[in-house]
């Protein structure tokens, strides 16, 4: 009997969540039930509208849309399963469901590094060199790019998640968390786990640290060359295009490298949870806002749209 008890440990895992305080259970729940509500409406206007207005069918809109639909998906990975089981009693998640949870949470977080990459490289190409601009990020290179984005992650999370899930748990299946994601599954292990933590670190130094790299190089360049624009609207509309991109880039990498890029050792309790909800909640709410509230494009196509339905 014991080693049938002992599988069937092995088999499912208990995410002990945010708090274990009833009342705190249900002000959180409400909390990120309107976060979540703000998600999805923010994120799927932006879309909504980048289809329906022909000003905004230009490559910068369409990696933005690209980014909507992703933040969607990549919200709707953990938010409904976390305000499930903050109302639930029994938080038990089966084996399949942690891996599943945590390959696609992986494979989106990673689609969304490489998108954020690629909206950089854009403004790079739009504000260092306007002349080619069409011709460098034309239809197909845009439609290639958007397509390698999405892939890259899903590829890429394959061995990533089968190492996690192959490390030896000796029975330990309490998840101090949330969701199931990497690090967490990784700290149920027992023995040497050194070397696992090592791979981790090396992938989040790929991963985060290459990307990081490439946009901070870029947007150097675009500093300087929008420093020689002679016009100051001209500066200011591209200071504004490019702040509201690194306001992203910040909240997600830095969330995503405190998680991902420190030793386990020097976890505090609960502090990963603290991150996470940062680039998996936060993140995705917060971007359509940043994108919308600073970009006078947005803007006229939002009273467009508004007008538009008035008359109809």
């Amino acid at each position: 009997d014991m080693p049938r008890m002992n599988n069937t440990v092995k088999m499912e895992f208990i995410l002990l969540g945010l708090s274990s305080q009833p009342r705190t259970q249900v002000f959180l729940f409400f909390v990120f039930l309107l976060v979540y509500m703000f998600t999805l409406i923010g994120n799927i206007s932006i879309i909504t509208l980048i289809l329906s207005d022909v000003s905004l069918h230009t490559p910068m809109y369409f990696f933005l849309g690209n980014l909507s639909f992703l933040d969607l998906c990549y919200s709707s990975s953990t938010v409904p399963r976390m305000l499930k089981d903050l109302m639930s009693v029994n938080k038990t998640i089966s084996y399949a469901e942690c891996a599943t949870q945590m390959y696609i949470s992986l494979s989106l977080g990673e689609n969304e590094c490489v998108l954020l990459v690629i909206m950089a490289y854009d403004r790079y190409v739009a504000i260092c060199y306007p002349l080619h601009y069409t011709t460098i990020m034309s239809k197909k290179v845009c439609a290639r790019l958007a397509i390698g984005t999405w892939m890259c992650g899903f590829l890429h999370s394959i061995p990533h998640v089968s190492l996690t899930l192959s490390v030896d748990r000796c029975g330990n299946n309490k998840i101090n968390h949330f969701m199931c994601e990497v690090p967490e599954i990784l700290s149920l292990g027992c023995g040497n786990i050194l070397i696992m933590e090592f791979i981790i670190f090396v992938v989040g130094v790929i991963v985060l640290m290459a990307p990081i790299t490439f946009i901070v190089t870029s947007y150097v360049q675009i500093i300087v060359s929008i420093l020689k624009i002679a016009s100051s609207s001209g500066q200011q509309k591209a200071f504004s295009t490019c702040g509201s991109h690194m306001m992203v880039v910040t909240i997600f990498y830095g969330s995503a490298m405190a998680a991902y890029m420190k030793p386990r050792s020097s976890s505090l309790p609960g502090t990963d949870k603290v991150i996470a909800i940062f680039y998996f909640i936060v993140t995705p709410m917060v971007n359509p806002m940043i994108y919308a509230l600073r970009n006078n494009d947005v803007k006229a196509a939002f009273l467009k749209f508004r007008i538009g339905n008035l008359f109809r």
